[in-house]
């Protein structure tokens, strides 16, 4: 073999970083590239959009802790590619954006397509470069990926020049990946956070989306089954504590009171552990500052001034959280308000396991597919009213089960978020949840599930609008404006794409439905009306919420 260009030199570099898959389009600028990724071992994923390439680069981030892959062309293209490689970053899922570009040559006059690509990522990066001598490749590719994935992960781009991409390289070389031993965090804030856990009447743990990253779900239950005391986690740490668990408080993030507030109004300390503010703030349950906190994470706390920590165990979550309860003293201690709570919680779940009201309501739609799906099943949630639901009333046994945007929250990533999820997890159900405005905004990507063998089920809440931004223009204004929209016949649509479609006739139909799709071996679409009603119902029990402790 001859001479090795730039473009072969970096997918060489890829591999040696145990890339299995790339996500993109072609385009005339990466060419080069493409015709690399042809002879290497690395799957190149041709997606129908940018966006969806992205967010497929961010859930696989998201679910292996190893950095997805997107690449594009210049101009539209990576303009295309800004809302996942954003949303990556704010999410804190490990991703490498590849993009092409004009040659060295005519970026300094105006010319076809281009626009500053560096300057354009550079809000919505950790990292961002260009590749500007093909030696220095090897180590580019090195550092963009130990950026992605190194606490807090998120997202690196590179633009790659089409003549440096074809330029000769002589001999190709990769770097050692380097391994990185975990920090650990001092015994004097072990002590300090031991010492104000003992003394607390009633705290409470918040546990985010940090947690899962650790893989620290197994300290953590442990941490809160020893030292007795109860857990609610963020929509993006479902699962970190199993949702069975009797200190388990389930979900906060919700923008109005619900029987999880009744928790933060006993707390006399919050334990946040893995908790990254982006989640949910802490002016919404801290908003006088009042509350003393702990904050035991891989890095230190962002400022806030509703979350001013008293102690800061900053280092390895699993490490830090043993060496804690082997600490702290809570004989005796005994957290009366936990069992009130969370039975308040589960009869607001379970009132809607017989409700055959129809169109249906959300709250019956995830308790009939939480009844179908395995404790290892996923779900990967779009944006919308839907995700409120599901925020509030999908529940795990394990972590990365239940997916949720809840950083950048970008509307459209369900549908490629699911196809990376059922790659990462062929022997999973993977099941994507939208409304009917998410679903059209990266429908297409259902052909690249098909082509790609990567069966998936699509749940649409189907109430024709936009049913969040409804909700709450009725809750501020007391009506709504330009939400309302018509939709295709989405059975027909799915058939159209070689899929298999349903329709929702019956409440009593839901569950069948859901089990006919999950067993198909083709992705298939299921479109089930939506009662919304149910949301401004809520915002009026929230306003009249009493705690019963």
């Amino acid at each position: 073999m001859g001479e090795f260009n730039t473009a072969e030199l970096l997918v060489q570099c890829l591999e040696n970083e145990g890339v299995e898959y790339v996500f993109g389009l072609p385009g005339e600028e990466n060419l080069h590239v493409l015709q690399a990724l042809k002879h290497s071992s690395i799957q190149f994923i041709t997606t129908r959009h940018e966006q969806g390439a992205a967010f497929m680069a961010d859930v696989y981030g998201r679910l292996t802790g190893k950095a997805g892959v997107c690449l594009s062309t210049l101009g539209p293209g990576a303009t295309n590619l800004m809302t996942g490689v954003a949303d990556a970053n704010l999410d804190g899922a490990p991703l490498v954006a590849i993009t092409g570009q004009v040659g060295t040559d005519r970026m300094h006059i105006e010319s076809h397509q281009y626009l500053d690509l560096v300057a354009m990522f550079d809000p919505v990066t950790k990292w961002n470069t260009q590749i500007v001598r093909p030696s220095n490749t090897p180590e580019i590719i090195r550092k963009a990926f130990k950026i992605a994935q190194q606490e807090k992960p998120g997202a690196v781009h590179i633009d790659l020049p089409e003549n440096i991409a074809a330029m000769p390289v002589g001999e190709a070389f990769t770097l050692q990946r380097d391994s990185q031993e975990p920090i650990y965090a001092s015994f004097r804030s072990f002590n300090k956070a031991a010492e104000v856990i003992s003394k607390a009447q009633h705290p409470l743990i918040v546990v985010g989306n940090g947690a899962i990253r650790a893989n620290a779900s197994e300290a953590l239950t442990e941490f809160a089954t020893r030292l007795q005391i109860p857990v609610v986690n963020t929509f993006m740490g479902k699962g970190v504590i199993p949702y069975t668990h009797p200190l388990s408080l389930w979900t906060i993030g919700l923008q109005q009171r619900d029987h999880i507030s009744c928790a933060f109004d006993q707390a006399d300390l919050v334990i946040a552990i893995g908790y990254d503010l982006i989640e949910y703030s802490p002016k919404k349950w801290n908003p006088g500052g009042k509350v003393p906190i702990i904050h035991i994470g891989a890095g230190p706390a962002e400022i806030d001034s509703s979350y001013i920590p008293l102690v800061e165990v900053v280092g390895d979550l699993s490490d830090s959280l043993s060496e804690i309860m082997k600490r702290t003293d809570r004989t005796g201690r005994v957290v009366e308000f936990t069992s009130q709570v969370r039975a308040d919680i589960i009869a607001d779940y379970e009132q809607y396991a017989h409700d055959t009201g129809f169109p249906v309501k959300p709250q019956k739609i995830i308790y009939d597919l939480r009844q179908v799906m395995g404790p290892e099943d996923i779900v990967i949630s779009d944006v919308g009213a839907h995700k409120m639901w599901m925020a509030r009333h999908y529940h795990c046994d394990r972590p990365n089960t239940c997916l949720i945007s809840n950083g950048f929250a970008a509307m459209g990533i369900a549908i490629p978020g699911a196809l990376a999820a059922k790659l990462v997890h062929p022997d999973r159900n993977v099941v994507a949840v939208t409304g009917d405005g998410g679903f059209m905004m990266n429908s297409q990507e259902l052909e690249t599930a098909l082509r790609t063998k990567t069966p998936f089920v699509v749940l649409i809440f189907n109430d024709q609008g936009y049913g969040l931004i409804e909700w709450k223009q009725m809750n501020q204004f007391g009506e709504s404006a330009f939400i309302h929209f018509t939709n295709p016949d989405f059975v027909k649509f799915a058939e159209s794409m070689g899929l298999k479609g349903y329709r929702v006739e019956s409440t009593e139909s839901l569950i069948p439905t859901l089990k006919e799709a999950l067993a198909q071996n083709v992705p298939t679409v299921i479109d089930c009306p939506v009662d919304y009603r149910e949301n401004l119902r809520f915002s009026q029990k929230s306003g009249d919420l009493t705690c019963h402790i």
